[in-house]
């Protein structure tokens, strides 16, 4: 059971019903900016699976336990909106009115004409770009491997990842422009990723920031509007099979340039930055973990026997899937999700009034020791036959807005880790400071510098 060093009984309101336990006054955002993760683990730590706080002029509360999460984001998600909290203030700007930022209708429509493109039956069939592509990034790898050159993989993988959705799902080759891709999405996360108190302490940091995240959204802009452009003029005689870009194009569902805009540069934005970052934390795990390494090395080598590894083998491939799991687990790579209350509710006995942010820490959450043993180790086989609590494990998210894209993810990620398993060890440099930064996404602050040895 966890240990709390507060206590845990609400606040007694005399003339209204208990509120959740908290810290008093309003919170610092100072403190809350310069380090989010320690901030909400210590929210918990102190008073417990539900808390409460004021910061910036909100009353947020902290929910710790899956039958909190799962009541948010499922049993009464129609009462909780993504509208005017800290998701959709740090999306719109970039991405509109896309999947991850619509609700009610809108959301409804998106999400049904996109679904069918990530369904397993569908993404099944994108194995041969995930394996060709990733053996196309291990040639340009070559030289390095043979000089033992470090390599930034977290930014390898964020261009491998961007190439192969954009080919996958919408059909264009962005190869040659991925790692600029990469850095803009970089200049994103720095500028909203982060809280700016009031005043704010750093005017001039701000400023570049900004003016970074202006550079970055005009780039991504170009890129998202060149692909539409492009695949509009190849015209639907010269695009055999048709993908998730083809149609929305269709004269069937008649998406406007701006709805064409917003939905392909949510997916594309979504659809690869996740999954890079899992793999590079998988990467770092299995490296610091050599015993875990070796158990996955074996599998590959017994159930691919030197072949590339296709869709049909995901099965087989269970120590893989769960290297990957574990550490989605443990760094997840979406840590926070907010979500603002339409009208009162009661969770875990305590009032919510209309307007709370209520939000659910997954960084919190996949560590609860309740449910997790040895919660800080990297232990995967904890995957092996489990059976967890719904809304426990939220790597995707959970509820009816869940990640439409999860299935495209793990069995991307499991691929690429089985392809550069066959031919490389990943070692992280000697002394590299590794460090998890929770801004739109839980990345490694100072990036992953590791060397590439040949098997």
């Amino acid at each position: 059971m966890p240990t709390h060093t507060a206590p845990r009984t609400g606040v007694q309101d005399p003339t209204g019903p208990a509120l959740p336990p908290g810290p008093p006054g309003e919170v610092d955002m100072a403190v809350m900016r310069e380090s989010p993760l320690a901030f909400i683990t210590d929210l918990a730590r102190r008073y417990g699976d539900i808390t409460r706080h004021q910061a910036d002029g909100d009353t947020v509360y902290l929910l710790n336990r899956p039958e909190y999460a799962r009541h948010v984001l499922k049993d009464n998600g129609a009462n909780y909106t993504k509208l005017d909290t800290p998701d959709d203030a740090m999306l719109r700007p970039l991405l509109g009115n896309g999947l991850l930022t619509s609700n009610g209708e809108d959301w409804a429509r998106q999400r049904h004409l996109t679904a069918p493109a990530f369904r397993p039956n569908a993404v099944r069939t994108f194995d041969g770009i995930i394996t060709d592509t990733t053996r196309d990034l291990l040639d340009r790898w070559r030289p390095a491997i043979e000089a033992g050159t470090p390599l930034a993989v977290d930014e390898q993988f964020t261009a491998l990842t961007l190439r192969i959705l954009t080919h996958a799902i919408l059909g264009a080759d962005l190869g040659g422009i991925g790692e600029g891709f990469g850095r803009a999405v970089d200049a994103v996360n720095r500028c909203i990723g982060h809280y700016v108190p009031d005043p704010d302490p750093d005017p001039a940091d701000t400023a570049a920031r900004y003016a970074g995240f202006h550079r970055a959204r005009v780039f991504l802009n170009t890129v998202t509007r060149t692909l539409i452009a492009a695949r509009r003029a190849a015209g639907a005689a010269e695009r055999p099979g048709g993908n998730l870009l083809d149609t929305m194009m269709s004269t069937d569902h008649l998406v406007s340039d701006e709805d064409l805009r917003d939905q392909v540069l949510t997916i594309v934005m979504a659809g690869h930055e996740t999954t890079a970052k899992s793999l590079s934390w998988t990467c770092y795990l299995l490296d610091r973990h050599p015993q875990e390494l070796a158990k996955v090395r074996e599998e590959v080598d017994r159930v691919l026997g030197g072949r590339p590894p296709t869709a049909a083998d995901f099965a087989d491939l269970p120590v893989c899937q769960r290297a990957v799991k574990e550490a989605m687990r443990l760094f997840p790579p979406v840590w926070l999700i907010s979500r603002r209350a339409v009208a009162e509710d009661t969770i875990g006995g305590y009032h919510v009034a209309p307007g709370t942010l209520v939000c659910v820490s997954q960084w919190v959450l996949h560590r609860h020791p309740e449910y997790w043993e040895a919660a800080e180790e990297y232990r995967p086989d904890r995957f092996a036959d489990a059976t967890f609590p719904s809304h426990l494990y939220l790597p995707f998210g959970g509820g009816d807005r869940i990640c439409v894209g999860q299935h495209f993810a793990l069995l991307e990620a499991v691929l690429v880790l089985a392809t550069l398993t066959q031919s490389v060890r990943l070692e992280l440099v000697e002394g590299f400071p590794v460090e998890p930064e929770a801004l739109v996404t839980l990345r490694p602050k100072h990036g992953m510098s590791m060397i590439a040895r040949p098997r």
